[in-house]
């Protein structure tokens, strides 16, 4: 529950869990370059190649030509939305923590820490309980929202942690961009319904038949709280909602880390504020005290203030009321559950039917004491030798972008000291936390699931608001290690991979090195680069965000990653629907400078050889198979429709694709041309890092 760094991470690569390494391998990837791989998990060396379709030439579609095979025949289960690699890895490591949960639940004497774990996943997945108790858990809070007489009153509701409403203000703690000795308060823009502003202005049919269907939504919530609901009603919620909107930051101002840092002391936030009880509020949300604040979005939030001050409080009451019934719809009877999946599960996202409740319960057990799983995990799936590899990966990974930076042509040597001074700072995490969060004070009641999941919420604000003026944590994790994911974070200036993205297609101890370089090698170069990225490149190698770079240098850097932009912005993976370059651009160049370093890692790690020909593929040819392999993936419609609307990251093609067709190597590879469909010139072809 370290929400503050899974909020300002920013630099996610994946969203899914795996399982870890196979063990049996030596740790020096390089010592095996010249003998033929044994028991890869993928293939014979690593590379599936019964997923590919070789009669789509690989210079036309190399996307389609290493995972064409698996496309056609996979289809995707009734209960994703989208189905790929990832989820296969999420899947086993669902099994896992699974397994781990019943063990704990089943212990004559467990401990106290597993005896939360086993409680709550049985409180979740108890739905005959869940049925028999009805609305009567969440009764007295719908009553303290009825109650409500004024703004001031609903202000109360909005910034109560036990209540979980929230509201157009939100906020969480973390540290200081530019003061990174502190911890600070961030107040951002929050509280809309739909995924986004855009949704609210979008006029085409699709568009509209979304709105039309949170229309509905709000109507069941609002009938499933024992009100009495009407097209009319509804309308006149959505248009709050869209008020709010109006001014709220689009997905790229979001990503702007200029415009999104305005520190303003107390009186100034209040004076922003003006129109709402702005005190009140800090002061029921644990922020008496707090006399400065990082606000996000100043001109939205000014404007909310506004929004809310004119509404009549019949309206805030019902957007309270929709937020509390439908914000807590898994734990409640699965009418309520089955209206909410029907919105956001099917119609926002394809998904044909709702995932078995085991899973869901799997994931709120890893949501909430997800550390106390997670320290169980490791012990079970990730061996000492998997981290030693990772730490000479990224070693290898990092000397090959030192080599990167000072032979670029477009640098000068004052900009090249601090990007080397930033390298050569990048701190890596492996796997896991040097401590395990214990979760201290955080009751789980068997017979109390409503009343169990209120404690998380103030467990995790106060959890937060405790580092506030304390010295900065600086091995806190903000993900589990049980999940496939790995993130850069700038305040931190660290690299982080927990234990599950460590298996294949990502790595494999006994896979060719050639395939571990183009996915795991990748993946590191990714997170590397991401501190490079168009936002990431803002703070220096301590973590400060403060402009390092010379104007000119930073005048040829924006020129190249628009570049980038531009061509992301011409791929429609939809017709009519074309990526937006400008919101995903800190992914690509992410996987552009992955991809590159990762590379020219391996090709280090020949000492001067030539690879071995394997099953008729040159090493460099396996390099870049390895890396579309990892984005196999398919989706239905409508989430690729959302993926292209939410962002940042570009849908698996186009990772695979757009950045192959940059890099000089793959065309020597695989002997692509002027006749072939993905041919970019010479100098069309991006290169920035």
């Amino acid at each position: 529950m370290k929400h503050a760094l899974l909020m300002t991470a920013g630099a996610a690569l994946l969203l899914a869990c795996s399982p870890a390494a196979d063990t049996s391998a030596p740790s020096d990837p390089a010592a095996k370059v010249s003998v033929a791989p044994q028991k890869a998990k993928l293939g014979s060396f690593g590379i599936a190649t019964e997923n590919m379709d070789t009669t789509v030439d690989p210079g036309d579609d190399f996307f389609k030509y290493v995972n064409g095979g698996w496309l056609q025949r996979t289809e995707i289960p009734a209960d994703r939305s989208r189905y790929g690699s990832f989820n296969l890895l999420a899947d086993e490591a669902e099994l896992r923590v699974r397994k781990i949960i019943e063990e704990s639940a089943a212990k004559d004497n467990p401990s106290a820490d597993e005896k939360r774990i086993g409680d709550l996943f049985a409180a979740y997945t108890d739905v005959d309980a869940i049925e028999a108790r009805g609305l009567e858990p969440i009764q007295a809070d719908l009553a303290k929202i009825r109650a409500a007489q004024n703004l001031d009153d609903i202000a109360m509701l909005m910034a109560d942690p036990a209540l979980g409403v929230g509201g157009p203000v939100g906020g969480y703690v973390w540290i200081d961009a530019k003061d990174n000795d502190n911890y600070i308060y961030y107040v951002n823009q929050s509280g809309l319904g739909l995924p986004n502003k855009d949704y609210y202005f979008d006029d085409s049919e699709k568009g509209q038949e979304i709105l039309s269907g949170y229309r509905d939504y709000i109507m069941a919530m609002l009938e499933a709280a024992g009100e009495q609901p009407s097209v009319e009603r509804a309308d006149v919620l959505m248009n709050f909602e869209t008020d709010l909107a109006k001014k709220y930051y689009s997905r790229v101002e979001n990503r702007d880390r200029d415009r999104t840092y305005n520190k303003m002391s107390r009186a100034e936030l209040l004076s922003m504020m003006d129109g709402i009880p702005m005190a009140d509020m800090l002061q029921a949300a644990g922020l008496g005290e707090q006399e400065n604040f990082v606000v996000r979005q100043p001109e939205a939030l000014e404007n909310a203030a506004k929004v809310m001050s004119k509404t009549d409080i019949d309206v805030l009451k019902d957007y309270l009321t929709v937020r509390l019934i439908g914000g807590n719809a898994a734990i409640l009877p699965k009418a309520i559950d089955d209206a909410r999946f029907a919105f956001y599960g099917k119609q926002l996202s394809g998904q044909e039917e709702q995932r078995p409740r085991w899973k869901r319960g799997v994931g709120t057990v890893n949501g909430t004491l997800g550390e106390l799983v997670g320290s169980v995990y490791v012990d079970r799936h990730f061996p000492p030798s998997s981290k030693a590899q990772m730490e000479e990966l990224i070693e290898n990974l990092r000397s090959a972008f030192k080599d990167g930076i000072d032979g670029l042509e477009w640098m000068g040597d004052e900009t090249k000291e601090q990007a080397q001074y930033k390298l050569a700072k990048f701190r890596p995490k492996i796997g896991y936390p040097s401590e395990f969060e214990r979760y201290d004070g955080l009751n789980i009641d068997r017979d109390d699931l409503y009343g169990s999941m209120k404690s998380a919420r103030v467990w995790s604000n106060a959890d937060d608001l405790s580092k506030l003026g304390s010295e900065i944590d600086r091995e806190e994790w903000g993900m589990t290690p049980q999940t496939v994911n790995a993130y850069y974070n700038s305040t931190l200036n660290e690299i982080v991979f927990p234990a599950a993205i460590l298996d294949a297609p990502f790595f494999d101890p006994n896979a060719d090195p050639a395939v571990n370089y183009g996915g795991i090698g990748a993946v590191i170069g990714h997170e590397m680069g991401h501190g490079f990225d168009d936002q990431g490149r803002k703070s220096d190698g301590d973590g400060v965000q403060r402009d390092w770079w010379t104007p000119e240098d930073a005048e040829r850097y924006e020129e190249r990653a628009g570049k980038l932009a531009e061509q992301y912005s011409a791929f429609e993976p939809l017709p009519g629907q074309n990526l937006d370059g400008r919101l995903g651009l800190g992914e690509n160049i992410g996987d552009l400078t992955g991809v590159t370093m990762a590379y020219e890692a391996y090709k280090r790690s020949l000492n001067g050889k030539e690879a071995p020909i394997i099953d008729g593929m040159t090493g460099d040819q396996r390099f870049f198979m390895a890396w579309a392999q990892v984005w196999a993936i398919k989706w239905r419609e409508e989430a690729l429709r959302a993926q292209i609307k939410n962002g940042p990251h570009s849908p698996g093609e186009f990772r695979a694709n757009g950045i192959v067709r940059n890099v000089d190597a793959w065309y020597e590879a695989f002997d692509v041309g002027p006749d072939h469909a993905m041919y970019l010139p010479p100098e069309q072809r991006v290169k920035i890092w």
